[in-house]
């Protein structure tokens, strides 16, 4: 029995939970109901009020008969019910047509992008009251007894007390802030519609003004100024009052662009805008405007009109100020596409210039970036017909001195934390007690501290190093990435000499792995044949470039691998004879990287390479010294002065290194091996020893250059007190 009723209990308390459950359950439900029912009460409901409550509801009952015409189903219509109906009833604001971004060609009419900056364009676009014509009719009125009458009819139906009629109310035509006579400034329109050009000139001027230092003054509170200011730079102005557009005065758009200019670069902060909340309306009306001076910008460029020039040097000058903030992509292309002309003027040189100060200035990396991305494409849509000086930015970059590191092949993170001396080799699961368990609440918190730290660094403008490093590693696989198609490109480009230089410069960031192809392709570029090549010059400097390229490859980190590098030695060698009777071998030639040199200077470049002890590691060979120094001699009688000095003086340090080449010099108590054969363009099959050195005796008799002689005499000095 005991066991029974023990049993019967918790039977009893768990019917009471699932009927305390049922019930809550219930509840819920009927709050989710679309209606509640309003509770009626009966009439005996009156035999419970007080005399004195009868006595008050006697008195005051008619005051009260509203509540009878109250709207019952409104009233007991839900909350969630009455949220739905909103929903469905809500007006759908139509999105306004976004405007489309050029493509990387700004001259070009397709492969349009569209303006992108993060934010939601219905909250850049300010909301416009179109004012119906009706608007200016009178308002109806209502007279005592409620009954609405017409403006214009309405008069009192009690004549015989003539009381005076009510004031009638009516609506106005509202002007636009940006158009309207606003400011204590005219109507832009009327503005426009001035008699005389001057006149419209000079009042556009002084207003413009006016408009640009009330907006320095206090930038917050002058949104309606800024779109004011954006009217005077556009096309066609149209307002409330004269629906019709007015067409504007060129040299006024032209005062109001570069105004803007100067306006935004003062009050552009110095981030970058995010999506917007509700607080930030200042910002969020900056945005805007700035938005469609960008596309009027980039209209004017595209159309090729009479404020082409200004409009690029607007977009050049915010690509240099304005880098961090918005819509800084969509100028970058406008800026790229002004490059992929063949022709160079003093547009491509306004927007080189501004690439290249960007290059200089990058503290992240990241606008150097999109840069090299937007050109690397460019380029490849182009074919590689550009001009070669779009490549002269490139060595700009800010690669060589800080990113210290190889690029890889493969990946771009930063490695696996090491921890007790192993690397971990996969992604291992991380194991019960190696972290604290942290509740949802501290996660939260730890989470929103972390958003505000990283608010507080955008805000200081810290740089993350390994985000630099990062950043930097993928710039350089883009830059040579461009580089090694324009070398495996299937024929010659104008671009081939930026490319190698380039290599050049960057040849100590290659990765290791590449070394080996790229010296194929060297070799390869060097070998062919030039029988169409009309000028000396252009092949000349290919070869030249290509041997420099590949003594600056295995200077460095290429030092660990044996590569041998005789077949550029002969080819230097080979071209020694065809320079020496080159009219224009001072000519100045544009250099990568801007600046000019020479093919003479290339020449000695490469001689200085292949003769440095760091390329051979030891003093070079006594024949391969012996064979140029007798080439050089012999090309130095068909050189001007100032080659035959560089000449002299570089053999005179071959001279220093190597004693055996002193024995050149004098022809007594010498055996000779074999004859010397300059019609072979090997230096270790020519037999130099073979021969002796009296081009330098020719030099010090007969040339006719005093210091060319001096500079011989003194060799031939120092050979004969050493002997």
């Amino acid at each position: 029995m005991k066991v029974a009723k023990r049993s019967g209990a918790p039977l009893q308390q768990a019917a009471k939970r699932r009927k305390t459950a049922s019930e809550k359950k219930g509840k819920d439900k009927a709050a989710d109901r679309p209606v509640i029912p309003i509770p009626v009460a009966d009439d005996d409901d009156d035999s419970n009020l007080s005399e004195q409550d009868l006595d008050l509801l006697e008195n005051y009952g008619v005051g009260a008969g509203f509540l009878k015409s109250l709207d019952q189903d409104g009233i007991a219509r839900s909350k969630k019910e009455t949220a739905r109906l909103h929903q469905v009833n809500k007006p759908i604001r139509q999105k306004a047509d976004t405007d489309d971004l050029p493509s990387i060609h700004s001259d070009s009419e397709g492969d349009d992008e569209s303006w992108s900056s993060g934010i939601d364009h219905d909250e850049l676009s300010s909301p416009t009251h179109d004012v119906s014509d009706d608007s200016d009719a009178e308002m109806p009125i209502k007279q005592m007894g409620g009954q609405p009458v017409e403006a214009d009819t309405a008069e009192s139906e009690d004549e015989d007390e003539e009381k005076p009629s009510l004031p009638v109310t009516t609506w106005k035509r509202l002007e636009d802030v940006s158009t309207g006579a606003r400011f204590g400034r005219a109507s832009v329109v009327d503005v426009l519609t001035k008699g005389s050009r001057k006149t419209r000139i000079q009042q556009a001027k002084d207003q413009i003004a006016g408009i640009c230092q009330d907006i320095v003054a206090e930038p917050e509170m002058s949104l309606g100024l800024l779109r004011r200011l954006h009217v005077f730079a556009s096309e066609t102005v149209t307002s409330p009052s004269h629906p019709e557009p007015i067409k504007n005065d060129p040299m006024i758009r032209k005062l109001a662009i570069l105004s803007q200019l100067a306006v935004f670069i003062d009050i552009i902060p110095g981030y970058r805008i995010r999506a917007l909340t509700d607080q930030e309306k200042s910002e969020k009306g900056l945005v805007g405007v700035y938005q469609n001076y960008l596309r009027i910008l980039e209209a004017e460029l595209k159309a090729q009109s009479e404020l082409t020039d200004a409009a690029l040097q607007c977009l050049c000058t915010l690509l240099k100020k304005a880098t961090h903030f918005n819509f800084i992509v969509n100028v970058m292309g406008c800026i790229v596409g002004r490059l992929s002309k063949k022709s160079w003027n003093k547009s491509s040189e306004l927007c080189i210039d501004a690439v290249i100060h960007v290059f200089r200035a990058d503290l992240t990396g990241q606008p150097s970036l999109e840069l090299v991305r937007l050109l690397n494409r460019m380029i490849k849509e182009r074919r590689y017909n550009i001009h070669p000086n779009v490549l002269s930015c490139l060595p700009f970059l800010r690669l060589k001195t800080e990113l210290s590191v190889r690029a890889s092949d493969s990946k771009t993170d930063k490695p696996a934390p090491v921890k007790n001396g192993k690397r971990p080799t996969g992604a291992a699961r991380r194991k019960i007690g190696d972290a604290p368990h942290v509740s949802k609440k501290n996660a939260k918190i730890l989470k929103e501290n972390k958003e505000i730290e990283r608010e507080f660094r955008e805000a200081e403008a810290e740089v993350d190093r390994e985000q630099r490093m990062s950043t930097q590693t993928e710039t350089l696989k883009l830059l040579f990435v461009l580089y090694f198609s324009i070398l495996k490109a299937t024929y010659p480009t104008p671009l081939l000499p930026c490319a190698l230089e380039g290599i050049s410069k960057f040849a100590h960031l290659v990765n290791i792995d590449f070394f080996k192809d790229l010296l194929q392709v060297l070799k390869k570029l060097i070998q062919e044949d030039d029988e169409d090549d009309d000028e000396l010059i252009s092949s000349t400097h290919r070869r030249l470039l290509c041997i420099i390229t590949a003594f600056d490859l295995l200077s460095g980190q290429g030092e660990a691998l044996n590569i041998d590098l005789t077949d550029f030695v002969s080819h230097l060698y080979t071209i020694i004879p065809p320079l020496s009777l080159a009219s224009d071998i001072d000519r100045p030639i544009a250099e990568h990287g801007g600046g000019t040199s020479s093919l003479a200077n290339k020449l000695f470049r490469a001689l200085d390479i292949v003769f440095s002890p760091r390329s051979l590691g030891a003093t070079a060979p006594s024949w391969r010294s012996a064979a140029f120094a007798k080439r050089l001699l012999g090309a130095s009688l068909h050189w001007p002065p100032t080659l035959a000095l560089r000449s002299l003086n570089f053999v005179d340090g071959l001279i220093l290194k190597d004693e055996k080449l002193e024995n050149l010099l004098f022809t007594e108590e010498r055996s000779l091996d074999g004859v010397y054969r300059p019609d072979i363009d090997d230096p270790q099959l020519c037999n130099p020893f073979g021969t002796s050195f009296w081009e330098l005796y020719a030099l010090r008799d007969n040339h006719y250059d005093t210091n060319v002689r001096e500079e011989a005499q003194k060799i031939v000095s120092r050979a004969q007190a050493g002997h």
